[in-house]
């Protein structure tokens, strides 16, 4: 099983692929709760260079707070990250986490099935990015 959802975007700048990542997320329900640019970390951390690299902290607080009534400690798997990486020249690499696949550590079914609801959601903002 692959743990992603991914999207190429070809002959794009980062900061549009970024626009248009945070846009599809909103449509679909989920805020964006946490920015960490990679790039800049890894440059001020330990002097290393890399290609443009963002990681969104997406969440869909209904789908959140139903799978915490459903698992109090699930928490600590969210929220799902969604990453943009810059690849090739002029290209962008969208990678959201598949929910069901971070979720098959928990042995509980109507999580599983919660899990594949927001997959869902997920599987259509990235397809329209």
């Amino acid at each position: 099983m692959t743990y992603t959802l991914d999207r190429t975007l070809w002959a794009t700048s980062f900061d549009d692929a970024v626009g248009r990542t945070k846009a599809a997320l909103i449509k679909h329900g989920f805020g964006v709760l946490t920015e960490i640019d990679v790039k800049a970390t890894m440059k001020k951390k330990i002097d290393a260079d890399i290609d443009d690299y963002l990681i969104l902290g997406a969440c869909n607080p209904r789908m959140a707070f139903e799978a915490m009534k459903l698992e109090p400690k699930v928490g600590a798997m969210l929220p799902r990250n969604v990453i943009l990486r810059g690849v090739d020249d002029g290209n962008v690499m969208v990678s959201a986490i598949d929910p069901v696949a971070s979720m098959q550590s928990i042995d509980n079914e109507m999580l599983t099935s919660l899990a594949g609801r927001v997959r869902s959601m997920l599987a259509q903002a990235v397809a329209e990015i």
